[in-house]
């Protein structure tokens, strides 16, 4: 709806491409690439990742801000409930359902929900839409190095695409192989 009514105010075309499936229609490869790039310790924590917070605000105050520490949990609650927009009053809503979110849903349905709704260009939603626009294949059939270009867009899909991003999805696949995926 967000990305519908920017278009309509600056008049520019807009064709939402979306269609939802289960988790196990996911290759695991983009499972695993999407959790390398936003997200690397997923399974490890319970909805906020202390750590990278830590080392976040680390890398803020000394002005060498590579990453955001926001989990896969948090971006699906601002996905779902709150648009791209930034505030303290959106990061503290925030922070009141993530842990319910990771207690009702758990992981793998986190997972699931995440894929297919994060945004991975314009107008294109979900982890099958995104897998037909760029690969014109299916997200089950994705392998390795199409995982990581198109994990490699996420954080910023309205910029990216998956076939300039050489560096970034480099280090995606590094990732996945130094966490035995």
């Amino acid at each position: 709806m967000e990305r519908r009514l920017q278009s309509w105010i600056h008049r520019t075309p807009y064709h939402e491409r979306y269609k939802f499936i289960p988790l196990s229609q996911i290759s695991p490869n983009l499972q695993h690439a999407v959790i390398s790039a936003e997200d690397a310790r997923f399974y490890q924590h319970h909805g906020f990742d202390w750590h990278a917070i830590e080392i976040d605000a680390k890398e803020d105050m000394e002005g060498e801000r590579m990453r955001g520490a926001s989990t896969i949990t948090q971006q699906l609650v601002k996905n779902l409930f709150f648009g791209t927009s930034r505030s303290f009053i959106r990061k503290g809503a925030e922070t009141t359902l993530v842990p319910v979110a990771e207690f009702v849903l758990g992981k793998q349905r986190i997972l699931e929900l995440y894929l297919n709704v994060v945004e991975w260009g314009p107008g294109i939603y979900g982890a099958e839409s995104a897998c037909r626009t760029y690969d014109k294949a299916a997200a089950r059939n994705i392998g390795r190095e199409q995982a990581a270009r198109l994990a490699a867009v996420l954080p910023a899909p309205l910029k990216r695409r998956p076939e300039r991003m050489n560096s970034y999805s480099a280090i995606i696949l590094k990732r996945m192989s130094q966490t035995g995926w």
